[in-house]
């Protein structure tokens, strides 16, 4: 954790117990203003019956203009969603690797809602909107090749996911709009695809993370983070927050997540990487999981102190100079 963040989350106790209420304390604030300010706050930690009840998913379609067809995304609702009906939620998407679909991180060998349930009771993630998009360009999806998550010849994928569905999710359900708390990530491919997707779209998501990713493809610089990354301004990257872990015995994905940390580090990103025992597996994935949206969370729960203490009138700058993952 750096020096800001451990600033910050100092005050977060002070933020809860001024901060939210700032708008029912100051007569000339318009009503209009005050609900704009309730937009930026996380959901409160559910009660324990709320928790209690197993989360669950469901497929839904929507006519992709981009794509050119109907698509396919999977949707886990947080816990009370249809209870609190004011209250506005984080988004995650989770983007499934080679020869994946929508259903793979909420099925068995992905385990997500067993991890998401964990999480939300721990208090380690805020609620959240988590979205499973169908990654897989106009060709399909096959074992012969991995979904391509570009603009490219195959459909226009990165730009389908990372501004149409955004769209999409934002219409359908109660998001909070700020890119600050919207996240996504995946698993091999697909963790290539969630810093791809992400990086072209950062007016939409702030938070990357990526199990077993590689970051160079075949297509070209535009599409390997580890090169693209160097073109966007520190004024666009500064409030990027990235993570990244691998498997020990996955040796390539292994050098090339290490490579990209120090990339990152030299563009100044706040980023962590970490290395675990085991290989490029579900067994993997499922187990870890949990460590990345844990990092998601952190990330939230900072952005939601920086957006409080920014409507207190204080300056908390994001920026810092000193931090253990620079």
């Amino acid at each position: 954790m750096n020096q800001y963040q451990q600033k910050i989350l100092l005050m977060l106790s002070v933020i809860t117990l001024f901060g939210c209420n700032y708008s029912l304390g100051v007569q000339a604030q318009s009503s209009e203003e005050s609900q704009d300010a309730s937009v930026f706050r996380l959901p409160p930690q559910p009660s324990a019956d709320t928790l209690a009840i197993p989360l669950t998913y469901k497929l839904e379609t929507y006519n992709s203009q981009i794509m050119e067809e109907s698509r396919t995304y999977g949707v886990s609702l947080p816990p009370g969603y249809d209870e609190n009906l004011t209250q506005h939620y984080p988004v995650i998407f989770l983007l499934h690797g080679g020869h994946g679909n929508p259903q793979d991180w909420f099925a068995k060998k992905g385990g997500a809602l067993n991890t998401l349930q964990k999480l939300y009771v721990s208090g380690k993630l805020p609620p959240s909107i988590v979205i499973t998009p169908d990654g897989n360009d106009n060709r399909g999806s096959s074992p012969y090749w991995d979904p391509q998550y570009i603009d490219g010849p195959h459909g226009k994928v990165s730009t389908a996911l990372g501004h149409e569905l955004v769209k999409v999710v934002k219409d359908r359900y109660r998001t909070i709009p700020n890119p600050d708390f919207w996240a996504i990530g995946g698993l091999s491919s697909g963790g290539w695809g969630a810093m791809n997707v992400g990086l072209h779209n950062l007016n939409n998501f702030s938070i990357l993370f990526s199990h077993s990713g590689y970051f160079k493809d075949s297509s070209g610089p535009q599409n390997s983070p580890i090169t693209y990354i160097k073109t966007i301004t520190p004024q666009i990257t500064k409030r990027l927050r990235v993570y990244l872990d691998s498997g020990k015995l996955d040796t390539e994905d292994l050098a090339q997540a290490q490579q990209f940390s120090q990339v990152l580090r030299q563009q100044r990103v706040y980023n962590m990487f970490r290395e675990f025992p085991g290989s490029h597996t579900w067994n993997y994935w499922r187990e870890h999981l949990a460590d990345s949206l844990t990092f998601v969370g952190e990330q939230f729960k900072v952005a939601q102190v920086a957006h409080s203490a920014e409507n207190l009138g204080l300056n908390l700058s994001k920026n810092t100079k000193n931090t253990e993952h620079f």
